[in-house]
């Protein structure tokens, strides 16, 4: 069985420039996937999203010499989260179909602070502090921001809503994992609920999406390459690789660039309006996650008899 203990410990400079990078990818996905919904249904772009990444992390795994092999209780683990991974998916897709991929953004990444809250309860040793309360009101606040916008359709706030729900589905995913990553191989816990939600995608596309494949052209070739290439497939995989060598600590320092990203490549590459509403949410997200991640000299701990992050 496989045992991977994280340091913990300030990444080096080339770490940190890294894990940037990969923020920034991860946050220009929704953009990603609103490209691709002009012209492919909602769940059938999820289901050809993953099929490709699946293919590229198996080959990539074979190429490599990994191995696939599992035990039964593993087995059993992957199956929970293959089941968690759909549903979020699915959610979230539906939501964005509904919504702005600057807004979608800002609400999805209400989703450090749902993790918080739930480690505080599930992850030994974890505390909730003063401070990090601080920082999940100034989180939520932002949020309520997107959703108290004024002049929005009913589809924006409904598919904000959708996406707050797969939101909250991903922060238990999120704890799961962490509860047992340290026995699998960072590529296992990628592939395996991909291939599995893979088949429900494609139901759920012929029985819902209006039209599975209306049309085709290089820039929904290019966003669903980018989707399934870049950040299903290589960036999931290097993401579990450092949160094993350097633990979530570490790493989520750096997901204030997330919503950054989203929201002013929504801006630019969509043409999405920036409003100002937008513009007060991504301050206080971006501040709230900066206030959890901030390491103080000497935290204060609260609530001592739960279990918390």
């Amino acid at each position: 069985m496989i045992k991977n203990t994280p340091n913990n410990n300030d990444l080096p400079f080339l770490a940190c420039i890294y894990t940037v990078f990969l923020c920034t990818l991860f946050g220009a996905n929704a953009v990603a996937i609103k490209i691709s919904l002009f012209g492919l249904g909602t769940f059938t772009t999820a289901g050809l999203r993953f099929t490709i990444a699946s293919i590229a992390i198996f080959l990539w795994a074979r190429t490599s010499g990994l191995s696939f092999n599992i035990s039964r209780a593993q087995l059993f683990q992957l199956f929970v989260i293959g089941m968690i991974f759909t549903f979020q998916l699915s959610l979230f897709y539906l939501g964005l179909s509904k919504t702005n991929a600057s807004r979608a953004t800002l609400v999805v990444n209400i989703l450090p602070f749902f993790v918080l809250f739930l480690a505080h309860f599930f992850i030994p040793g974890d505390r909730i502090t003063i401070r990090k309360i601080i920082g999940m009101v100034i989180g939520f606040t932002g949020v309520a921001f997107v959703f108290l916008e004024k002049d929005v359709t009913a589809d924006f706030q409904s598919g904000d809503l959708i996406i707050l729900a797969a939101a909250f589905l991903w922060a238990c995913n999120i704890i799961y994992v962490k509860r047992i990553i340290d026995t699998f191989e960072a590529f296992h816990i990628v592939i395996y609920p991909m291939i599995f939600s893979v088949p429900f995608f494609f139901i759920e596309g012929f029985l819902w999406d209006t039209s599975m494949i209306a049309y085709i052209d290089l820039k929904i070739v290019g966003s669903m390459l980018y989707q399934s290439l870049v950040t299903a497939a290589f960036g999931f995989v290097v993401w579990n690789k450092m949160l094993q060598k350097y633990g979530a600590t570490a790493l989520h320092s750096f997901v204030f660039i997330m919503p950054i990203a989203g929201v002013v490549l929504g801006g630019i590459v969509l043409k999405e309006p920036i409003t100002f509403n937008i513009m007060i949410a991504l301050l206080l997200v971006v501040s709230g996650i900066i206030v959890i991640n901030v390491k103080p000299k000497r935290p204060t701990t609260i609530f001592p008899l739960g279990k918390g992050i």
